[in-house]
C-alpha cells in the first residue's frame, strides 16, 4: 500500500504559502479497502489549494483514487471548511465538478455569433 499522507503532501504542498501549517489525518476503514484523508491548512491558501472552479484539488482527488484503484482500495479526500469553498454538504462527492450538474456556464464556453464582416457594395458601373 502506498504512503498516501506523502502524496497527499506532495500534491499539495506546492499550493501553499505556508505549507508547516498542513495537517494531515489518514484514517483506514473497512479492513484496508478504504481510506479517508482528511486535509487542513491556513485559510489564506484556500484559494490556491482549489483553483479556478475547483480545478486544482479535483486533480489531486483523481490522482487519490487512481492510486487507490491501482492498489485495490477506494480513497476519499476531504478538506476542512470546504462547505464554504464547495457545494454546502460535500454529497456531491461522486459527481465530477465542472461537469454537466447544470448551474451558469463558464464565460468561455457561452457561444456567441460572431459579428460579420460587412460586404462591399458593388456598383453596377464596375461590371
Amino acid at each position: 500500500m502506498p504512503d498516501f499522507e506523502a502524496l497527499v503532501r506532495f500534491l499539495v504542498t506546492p499550493f501553499l504559502e505556508s505549507p508547516d501549517a498542513l495537517k494531515l489525518n489518514v484514517e483506514p476503514l473497512a479492513d484496508g479497502q478504504r481510506l479517508w484523508v482528511r486535509v487542513a491548512f491556513d485559510g489564506d491558501d484556500k484559494g490556491r489549494v482549489f483553483g479556478r472552479g475547483g480545478r486544482n484539488i479535483q486533480a489531486i482527488r483523481q490522482v487519490l483514487k487512481a492510486t487507490g484503484t491501482l492498489h485495490g482500495c477506494s480513497v476519499n479526500l476531504d478538506v476542512y471548511g470546504e462547505s464554504s469553498q464547495g457545494s454546502g454538504d460535500g454529497s456531491d462527492r461522486s459527481r465530477p465538478r465542472g461537469g454537466r450538474g447544470g448551474g451558469r456556464p463558464r464565460r468561455d464556453s457561452v457561444s456567441r455569433p460572431k459579428p460579420k464582416a460587412p460586404t462591399p457594395r458593388r456598383n453596377d458601373q464596375d461590371t
